[in-house]
Parts: structure tokens; sequence; C-alpha cells
């Protein structure tokens, strides 16, 4: 967000061990800065909330989950304190450096404070980063440090100790993982003068058993860059998923639609289709037996369930329709036996339970506090009987760059002479010269093993022309930053992020739906990158006998690199969704 509307400690509550264990207590430990992700909730907090009546939402109880933020004279005093600079920007492994972090000592002044909230508090919790960089209009970092979820349900307090400074300690490491250290030099900042706060906040969710997790996690956005269901970009998207919210924002499956038009169904092609293209498996917190010691990993206290498992938990009665095979159609909610489809029709199609309303409602609000477009991210709870009273942990909100520049592409440019690629599905805004390089896959097909194979191809080459401050366009199939390797390339943000241009095509045969509320498409938007997004057979095709005919730099088993005499000209009207590619 902005800097001139960050929180200052002035207005926040500092930490008190009497307090931890109320509800919506947003409190903070240490003198420093609390970073970029505090900041919005903090603003968020003294802004929006009271504007919010208790009563508008039918049940429906507004929240930010308590939280206490470290700020960052906390982090600077634990790297001062263990030696740690040294690894820390060093090339050595992120496990080796993992491993250091995990071995020094946090600052002994806070230690006690950190034993309350382990001792205090016995619900799962979030440890969450919250940088100096993090979430600045400019400068998107979304999904490039560490969070690590805890269920914090040990009966031992000393081990519920351990388990929650082991994952601070983990976040910290994050800081200068190769991800991150990597992606930092490509945004001209310098590693050495990022700062790190990390928030300590309870996880919005119910216990089911062995497993712990909201009905529904969500993302949602003020501006839609792809049209969907006769909705105007303006109109918003929302990103709906069982379980964590890590199913989004990695780009796993999720059912989107327009907050004005929630009962239009995505454009798939049939009911088969939409079995296959919807959300099956999710992800909870690990209640059950104490997993494997891995505390490098994310996931160590993470398990994912299918539908089955969440239809025994009774958490899918306001979430799913039922597709009935004889009679070839859908039908709402689970009265009749038949595979469950996760389209949140019971409550977007009835209404009973006003979470559209209240979702549309944050985005306009939002959207004037911080005088841009937005995205926010939430977690719902829900009565398991009757879906009220419900809870609406409001997680996290960042603003959004929406170029305005008028640029006008009409139909018959895509047709033109000199066109290397043309679509009517693109992102963006404007107008892109200056490419003169140009990186692509080979193949249109690949296995599981291949995908991950050639997103270190793409690494390598990124590396190399970001280092040298040169743009590129980059063409993939299938979709980028996918967390299902056969259905796209596991890229993360920063193995791709000197790309101006990406071109994405289908896959043969595969549908894939690009998912608005990842945490790669923040970056992509905030980058201001031109996205053009292609069906593998239409209207338009890449220009591939150009290309081939163009003399290689560098090439691999996957990839081809090559360099350009003249520079390639982009053309993206944001308001059609057209664009277009010309080759010099």
């Amino acid at each position: 967000m902005e800097r001139q509307k960050g929180a200052s400690l002035e207005k926040l509550t500092p930490f008190d061990r009497k307090l931890f264990d109320a509800s919506g207590i947003f409190t903070y430990i240490g003198s420093g800065a609390i970073g970029g992700k505090a900041q919005g909730l903090a603003f968020i907090k003294e802004t929006l909330l009271s504007r919010i009546s208790p009563d508008a939402y039918r049940g429906i109880k507004v929240t930010i989950p308590t939280l206490t933020v470290l700020t960052t004279d906390i982090f600077d005093n634990f790297m001062r304190q263990n030696d740690l600079y040294d690894i820390a920007l060093s090339g050595s492994r992120d496990d080796q450096i993992a491993n250091a972090f995990l071995k020094a000592e946090l600052p002994p002044d806070i230690v006690g404070d950190i034993r309350s909230i382990s001792m205090k508090y016995h619900s799962p919790l979030a440890i969450r980063s919250s940088s100096m960089f993090e979430d600045a209009m400019h400068e998107p970092f979304a999904g490039v440090y560490g969070t690590k979820m805890i269920p914090n349900n040990q009966f031992d307090p000393d081990s519920r100790f351990r388990v929650l400074v082991e994952a601070i300690k983990f976040v910290y490491a994050s800081t200068f993982f190769k991800e991150a250290k990597e992606y930092i030099v490509t945004t001209g900042q310098r590693v050495e003068n990022e700062k790190m706060a990390v928030i300590i906040q309870e996880i919005v969710g119910l216990r089911f058993g062995r497993r712990f997790y909201p009905q529904i996690s969500g993302v949602a956005r003020s501006y839609n860059f792809y049209r969907t269901g006769g909705a105007n970009p303006e109109d918003g998207i929302v990103n709906l998923a069982l379980g964590l919210g890590k199913t989004i924002v990695d780009g796993g499956k999720s059912w989107n639609y327009s907050p004005a038009k929630p009962r239009a169904l995505p454009p798939y092609n049939d009911l088969k289709d939409m079995l296959k293209s919807t959300q099956t498996e999710y992800w909870a917190v690990n209640m059950g037996k104490p997993p494997e010691y891995d505390p490098m990993h994310e996931t160590e206290y993470l398990v994912t369930g299918n539908l089955a498992d969440a239809e025994k938990d009774e958490a899918l009665r306001f979430l799913v329709s039922t597709f009935d095979p004889q009679n070839e159609r859908l039908m709402l909610g689970m009265s009749v036996p038949g595979p469950r489809v996760l389209t949140f029709a019971p409550i977007l199609d009835i209404g009973d339970i006003p979470l559209n309303n209240l979702i549309g409602d944050l985005l306009g609000l939002c959207e004037e506090i911080f005088g841009h477009h937005v995205e926010i991210e939430f977690a719902v709870t829900l009565d398991r009987e009757s879906g009220l009273p419900a809870r609406f942990g409001f997680l996290q909100v960042r603003p959004m760059f929406v170029s305005r520049n008028a640029v006008s592409v009409t139909e018959e440019e895509l047709t033109a002479p000199g066109v290397l690629v043309a679509s009517e599905d693109v992102l963006g805004n404007g107008i892109i010269g200056n490419i003169h390089d140009v990186v692509y896959m080979k193949t249109d097909s690949f296995v599981e093993k291949e995908s991950r194979i050639i997103a270190s191809h793409l690494e390598k080459v990124n590396h190399q022309l970001a280092a040298e401050g040169k743009p590129y366009l980059l063409l993939v199939y299938g979709r980028l930053g996918t967390s299902d390797p056969p259905s796209g390339i596991p890229v993360g943000w920063w193995q791709v992020s000197g790309a101006k241009v990406i071109v994405e095509l289908a896959l043969p045969g595969v549908r894939t739906e690009l998912s608005q509320g990842s945490h790669f498409f923040h970056n992509v938007i905030s980058s201001q990158v031109g996205y053009f997004s292609m069906p593998s057979a239409g209207k338009y095709m890449v220009n591939w006998s150009w290309l081939k005919n163009q003399d290689t730099f560098e090439e691999s088993e996957f990839i081809r690199h090559i360099k350009l005499k003249a520079p390639l000209t982009v053309r993206i009207d944001g308001t059609s969704g057209r664009g277009v590619i010309y080759h010099g």
C-alpha cells in the first residue's frame, strides 16, 4: 500500500499478556515498523470496520482475526545478535540458511511474550511475513516470503512454544531464501535493506476431527481483467474455495464469479467439464498425529482432504451442488446422491447467507478508502446446522494497479501484416516496446517431471536477462504459476519476473481457467506485465514459422531463446481485451 497510508504505532495497542486471548485484538511487540501486510490490516481496522453495521448482513460478523506483530527492530536484533548476515547474504542453499536461523536465539526481551502467546492461545496460528517491501503498489511481493501455519494444540506448553519459535525463525529465514533474494534484485531493491516484521495471527476456521479449516476461503478483486458472465470489469471478480486459502493463492482450482452476476456459471464446455475443472481437494491444518519433523517447509503442519472427507465433516452443506448423471443436470445442494461439485450455489443462488452482498460492499469501501482498485483475502466459517451466524475473517487488503492509458486495438489490427501474436483475451493496457529477446517453449505436451525441468530452464534464462536489465517476451504452453504441474509450469513469480509480456497457450484438449486470486496473478498485475491468453485452437494463432526462422541465441531441450535486431511492438487495449504483438 502507499507508504503515507501506513498505520503508526501510536494508534495500535502494545502487547499485553492479559489481552491476547481476547477476540479481535491487534497488538504489537517491539518499537520498529510493522511492515506492509500489517499496515494494511491496521489501516482497515481503524477506518473500515467501524463503517460496517453489525446487523447489516443477517448474522455475518466481520472481524480482523486476533493478531500480534513482531516489529522490524526485533528482526534487526535477531540478525545482529546471532551474526546471521554473513550466511544470509551468501550463496548458501535455503536449507543451510534455515538451519542457521533455527539454531539462533530470539532476543531475550521478547521470549516471555512469545511464551505467553503459546501458553494462553490453544487454537491454530498463522505466522505470516509483513516485510517493508511487501504490498507496495509497484513492488509486488505476494507469495515471495514464507508463511507457516501451526496447530498450536500440543498438550505440553514447551512443545507449543518450540513450534511457534521455529515458525517465526522460518519466516525470518525466508527473507533470504533464493527465491526472495533473486526477486528483490529484479525490483531494483537491495536484499540487505529488507526488514521483516512477523504477524502471529489466529487462523479463522473450525475443527473437524483431525483437521482444522474454514468452510470458505476467498480472494476478491474490485477489477476483473477478464470478462465473466456478462459482467463489466469494474464489477470485480471473486475466487472461492473450500478450506485454507492456500488453494487459491497457489493457483489451484477454485470457483470464480462476478459479484454483480453471482448466479452466472463460469464458461465450462459442459457439466462433465465442470466436474473435471472444479476443486476436489483442500488444505487444512493437521490437528492429529504430529507430522515428521520438517521445520524447513511451509506445509509441515498442513494436510489435504477431498470432498468425501469434507462431506463426512458435514462441511459441504452450504457449498455444493450435486451432479445427476441420469438426467445430465446439476441439482442445488446435496439432497440427492451423486458427485458433489463446489459451486457455492446454496449461498450465491439463494442468498439466504448474504456473503456476496458483504463482499461487494467491502470492495467498494476499500476502494473508497485506498483510492485504488483493491484485492482482499478472507476466510469464512458457517454455523454447521443453519449457516448463520457466520464469521468473516478479513485477512489482507492490497492495492491493485490498473492502467488507464488510452489504447485502441481494432479487430482489423489483429490480422494485419507483421502480426506475431494476436488475442481477444489479454490482460493489461498500453504500449510496450524495447523488447529484443524472446523465450519460448518448444513443446506443447509434457509430463509432471518435465514441467518442473522446464521451470528450472525458465529460471536460468530469466536470471540472466533480469541481471542484464533486458525485458523479454515469454511464450509457454499451459498455465504459469499453477500448483498442478500436468496442467502447466509450476514456476514461482521470481522465476519469470523479468518477462514484460507473457503469452500463455492452452494445452491441446485441456481447459485451464486463470486463477485471478493467486499470488502469481497479483504480481503480474502489479508489475504491469502484458498477459495474452490463447486457446489451443482459435481465430488467432502465433506466427511460429517467423519465430523459428530467427537466429538462436541459446537453446535447451525444452526452451529456445532468440534475440531480435528490431524490437517488438506490443499494443494492448484494456477496454476491449484485445492485444497484438508486431514483429519488426
